[in-house]
């Protein structure tokens, strides 16, 4: 039984929903200042290169030209503080891929900026650079990163695979391979850097991490961090797109600032957003599973390979995170996992919704269906038969508790989808053929045990006397709904009317560092922390009530009753309002902090064993798709999907992040096929790039099962990437279903359907 809530669970309006609609909100580009400069990068023509000679003399004849920054204008230290820390702010010898930002121009004007940035002559001489991640890793490649151009790697061991795979009755084994993914947020990446007369550095940066901003900017200037204060912009799309690389563009802002003593905005055009931002990795894999006479999986083998690019940046953790999941949410006794992050000479990858996930789902749950063909099984009735339950434990030996509604989403979306009839071989209409496929994931909600030392969120909640409530958190909104769901956790706790609560965007100077916004979990770790801030505030808050309505007559032998801003007492009430201006006449104290942390995780690095996350959030997936038979065109027409991600604190909001991800995951796989030709990025724009527009989306049917979390802000879990993980597998399974034609990579292009129906007739 739910408890009664006022808040919690009810679809509330967004709080930033206005001033988008109607255009008032300010992003980075639309902030202006006094004597505001501009910057623009000059970049490296091609994959590796040594840098010979930078000179800005033809650019110095051009009007509004003010000065050149290069590494030598960096006071801190020249490395860029994030994982590893082997990118360089400015390179000073070598650059390591086409379209890295080698030096920085200032100039009047935007336009003037860029074109004095054309102007900048680069001598330098083209070295040997290596583009595959498979060939980087072979003893005689071009070596890049360390001895081995492996940025890094993992293992998961448990039981012994050789001789389950030797004992298997049916066994299935395939190599997967899955492209780039482009974040596309509408809003490029910029920052805005105002020098301070102490010496000190403003940044307001579009970010989904700000303290990652204040890392770098405190590193390259080489200042303390109570002289650098980084402000989040309203954020025009993320993704994972705005968590690492926003600090190295804010840098490089406020490296000019600093040399200029003015303030200078750099705002990216789309072309070199592109070019130089983070994507989601391409990977490879080759995976293996082994199943028994009944139909029970009895082994799994993975090698999984990520295509890093030149620098390392966030590979380790997504990676971390694709080994952990890539034997996929199965009881599996016997394990073999190994991943690798490959360095290649091409633009470094980071976070995209899924981190390092998507692209090993696509090929376990690919094999999946393989092998349940293999055995004689229904692909879904074949899950079912080997999902792991409250109870089970994973690959890693994490034992999961009650809140795994698994089994319970993939009977949900077998039902609603109409799988028993629909998955059965059917004639193809015409040209047309119509088939369904199915996939089941689990993801580990938070940064887990490799990124547990940054799991932790801070909030600030002041209540002001005219019982307005302001809450200042250190994870951010960039469209997901963080700053509605939040100001609802408040408000819950409060008993404070919603209307009277406003999340800020983040203020570095008013919370501690929080850690990044990733990995769904905003509404976990900061709602907590809201929770933490506003526990004292809300005792104050509830005793002066009780007071107030004693004394006017209540009988206080009965309930006081808190709902919707209204407290009540036998027969009496008072609002909010009241209260608090009460609480101030009292002189109580009407601010606090609130703090978490993530329980300890725990992963051994020998043998991967270990609780690798808090809790995990579910999905299972169902696609319908039409096959063109002559062309190889695949269109998505339906997808069913149901996700377990705890209570849910905003169910519109959580349907929209459901419709956004699945798209996306969509676009992803049967659309987006960002090309590199000898170390040279091909199509860097929206017109060669093609991507999922509301034209494309298929029809959704989409279902909650809340199975809550005890340990989460009203026992919510994670929601934001839980939508994407599955579709891509989804979509290929029932382009098998539909004509036979199994396509090993993604994209999922028409002519590689095409080329596969030809082997299929061939047959």
């Amino acid at each position: 039984m739910k408890e009664k809530l006022s808040y919690i669970g009810r679809s509330l309006p967004r709080k930033d929903a206005l001033i988008k609609a109607v255009g008032a909100a300010q992003y980075a580009d639309d902030r202006e200042f006094a004597g505001l400069l501009h910057a623009a990068a000059v970049r490296s023509p091609r994959p590796r290169i040594k840098i010979l000679s930078i000179s800005d003399a033809r650019a110095r004849r051009l009007p509004g030209y003010v000065t050149l920054v290069t590494y030598r204008d960096i006071k801190g230290v020249n490395k860029w503080p994030v994982v590893m820390q082997d990118y360089p702010f400015l390179p000073e010898k070598e650059a390591r891929f086409a379209g890295e930002t080698v030096a920085l121009v200032v100039a009047a004007t935007a336009r003037a900026a860029r074109k004095a940035a054309a102007l900048v002559e680069i001598k330098y001489r083209e070295l040997p650079f290596v583009e595959d991640p498979l060939k980087a890793l072979e003893k005689d490649a071009v070596k890049i990163f360390g001895d081995d151009n492996v940025i890094s790697s993992f293992v998961i061991k448990k039981g012994s695979v050789d001789a389950a795979l030797k004992k298997a009755a049916y066994t299935a084994e395939g190599e997967f391979s899955t492209n780039y993914q482009v974040h596309a947020y509408l809003e490029t990446q910029g920052a805005i850097a105002l020098p301070e007369s102490d010496g000190g550095m403003t940044v307001h940066s579009t970010t989904q991490c700000p303290f990652y901003v204040l890392d770098a900017v405190a590193a390259a200037l080489g200042i303390p961090y109570h002289k650098v204060k980084i402000l989040q912009t309203v954020t025009g799309g993320g993704f994972g797109g705005k968590e690492d690389v926003p600090a190295l563009v804010a840098s490089h802002a406020a490296l000019c600032a600093a040399k200029t003593g003015k303030p200078v905005k750099l705002i990216y055009g789309r072309k070199e957003d592109f070019q130089s931002m983070s994507k989601r990795h391409p990977g490879w894999a080759r995976v293996a599973y082994a199943a028994d006479k009944s139909g029970r999986i009895t082994a799994c083998r993975v090698n999984y390979v990520l295509d890093g690019g030149a620098y390392s940046t966030l590979s380790p953790i997504v990676l971390w995170r694709g080994t952990v999941h890539a034997a996929g949410p199965y009881k599996i006794a016997n394990v073999d996992i190994k991943t690798y992050a490959a360095a290649t000479n091409k633009v470094p990858c980071g976070a995209f919704r899924g981190f390092g996930q998507p692209q090993v789902c696509f090929a376990q749950e690919s094999l999946i269906d393989e092998l349940a063909e293999k055995v004689g099984m229904d692909p879904v009735q074949f899950r079912l038969k080997n999902l792991l339950e409250p109870g089970d434990r994973t690959v890693t030996g994490q034992k999961l508790n009650s809140s795994c509604g698994l089994k319970e989403l993939v009977q949900t979306v077998r039902k609603r989808s109409g799988w028993d009839k629909k998955a059965k071989p059917r004639a193809a209409a015409g040209d047309v053929a119509t088939g369904i496929g199915f996939s089941a994931t689990y993801y580990g909600v938070g940064l887990g045990a490799k990124g547990r030392y940054l799991d932790r969120a801070g909030a600030l909640v002041n209540i002001y006397k005219d019982s307005s409530v302001g809450v200042n958190v250190g994870n951010t909104e960039m469209g997901q709904g963080a700053l509605t769901v939040l100001a609802q956790i408040a408000a819950e706790t409060l008993n404070a009317p919603y209307e009277s609560v406003k999340v800020e965007e983040v203020d570095s100077s008013k919370v501690p560092d929080s850690g990044p916004t990733v990995a769904s979990r905003t509404t976990l770790m900061s709602g907590n922390a809201i929770i933490e801030a506003a526990a004292p505030l809300r005792e104050r808050i509830f005793k002066t009530a009780f007071s107030l309505l004693s004394a006017a007559g209540a009988d206080a032998s009965k309930k006081m009753v808190a709902a919707g801003g209204i407290f009540s007492m036998g027969g009496k009430s008072v609002d909010f309002r009241k209260v608090v201006a009460e609480c101030w006449f009292r002189r109580l104290k009407m601010s606090e902090q609130g703090w978490y942390a993530a329980p300890r995780t725990t992963f051994r690095m020998e043998d991967g064993q270990g609780d690798a996350y808090v809790i995990y959030s579910y999905s299972a997936d169902a696609a319908e798709v039409e096959v063109d038979l002559k062309t190889g065109v695949a269109k998505v027409k339906k997808i069913w999907a149901a996700y377990d991600v705890g209570r849910i604190v905003n169910p519109r909001l959580a349907v929209g992040q459901a419709q956004g991800g699945i798209l996306q995951g969509m676009s992803w796989a049967l659309y987006e096929n960002l090309i590199y030709k000898n170390g040279i990025m091909v199509n860097p724009n929206f017109t060669d790039y093609v991507i999922a527009t509301t034209a494309d989306k298929p029809e959704y049917d989409i279902t909650f099962i809340e199975k809550p979390y005890a340990g989460g802000p009203y026992k919510a879990k994670g929601m934001g990437e839980v939508p994407l993980i599955g579709v891509a597998p989804a979509v290929a399974n029932a382009i098998k279903n539909a004509c036979g034609a199994r396509v090993n990579s993604v994209p999922l292009l028409p002519e590689k359907i095409w080329k596969e129906l030809k082997k299929v007739a061939a047959r």
